[in-house]
């Protein structure tokens, strides 16, 4: 036995059902995942998403919330059935769903409509009435990750010190105009979404929380490197037509401040050794898009429009 079936033998005894399991019982097929080994485990005639967590992850990733947050979402019909967490190790457990093609930036592209399903399934459960645990806090999260960083004595691309200052600007708008909360993915990477063709599943709750909803649909316009037809088409199926100015802001801002966050975690990765794939070319590539995008003047042209927009605290977005 390999080490890896042996890791996925240990990681099946240790889940209720799966006592007493053996390797001659069910199949396995390793999945994606930058940080996580995921695996499709089929047994008597049944199909699972088997989730192992990465080594180093309990440091910035808290598993007793993620656990609540990925079954109120599922409760929300918006990700799989979640079928065992053991929030001591972050191992997980879920009902594969079948028929579905796991997203890329390409499959967004080729896909027709899928940019407006992956806004109806964050509508789906932005407006669920539930909570999740935790806060995203954006800003106090690039100061958490920053004191890590410097802790592990880690280099920080040139000028990022000079674009957090920048950003601090940024946080003093939002902050004056902000909108009600809502339970958001905030971690929204293509492979997050499944796509029958019809709707769109999300999975991967390990960064939710309670979070300008903005952030969902910024961050992913971001990850699926969406272009200016894509970021409409999704804005427009999630307000069901032309949406406020003022919330077109938000999401531009975001996807800036997305990639100013996500650089520092992957200078993470790259201070771990993390093997997945190079993460300082990561990082440097994810703050110089942050860095383009906040010198153009449609840039601040979004900014304008939030800080213009007094009102948007006493409304719902709807």
């Amino acid at each position: 036995m390999t080490n890896l079936a042996q890791e996925v033998q240990t990681a099946l005894s240790q889940i209720p059902r799966f006592g007493s399991i053996t390797p001659d019982d069910y199949t396995m097929d390793r999945l994606g995942g930058l940080t996580n080994k995921v695996f499709r485990i089929e047994t008597g005639g049944e199909r699972f998403i088997l989730r192992i967590p990465g080594e180093g992850t309990e440091e910035y990733i808290d598993r007793v919330v993620e656990g609540h947050n990925a079954q109120v979402a599922a409760d929300a019909g918006v990700s799989a059935e979640v079928l065992h967490v053991d929030p001591a190790s972050g191992l997980m457990l879920s009902r594969c769903i079948d028929d579905i093609v796991t997203m890329s930036p390409e499959a967004f592209k080729s896909r027709t409509g899928a940019p407006a399903r992956a806004a109806r399934a964050f509508k789906q459960m932005h407006e669920c009435g539930m909570e999740f645990q935790f806060r995203f806090e954006l800003f106090a999260m690039i100061d958490e990750y920053r004191g890590h960083l410097s802790k592990l004595g880690a280099q920080l691309p040139e000028g990022y010190d000079a674009a957090v200052e920048e950003a601090g600007g940024i946080q003093t708008i939002l902050a004056a105009h902000p909108i009600p909360l809502a339970p958001c993915h905030c971690d929204p990477l293509s492979e997050n979404f499944l796509d029958n063709g019809e709707r769109m599943w999300i999975v991967d709750w390990e960064y939710s929380g309670m979070n300008d909803p903005m952030w969902d649909l910024g961050d992913l316009s971001v990850e699926a490197e969406f272009d200016a037809e894509q970021d409409a088409e999704m804005m427009r199926a999630y307000f069901d037509g032309t949406p406020p100015a003022a919330m077109m802001g938000r999401m531009v801002i975001y996807k800036a401040m997305c990639d100013l966050l996500w650089t520092l975690w992957g200078l993470i990765q790259h201070t771990n050794d993390n093997p997945a794939e190079d993460f300082w070319a990561y990082s440097v590539n994810r703050f110089e898009r942050c860095r383009a995008l906040m010198a153009t003047p449609d840039f601040k042209m979004h900014l304008t429009a939030v800080a213009e927009s007094p009102t948007l605290a006493a409304k719902r977005f709807s």
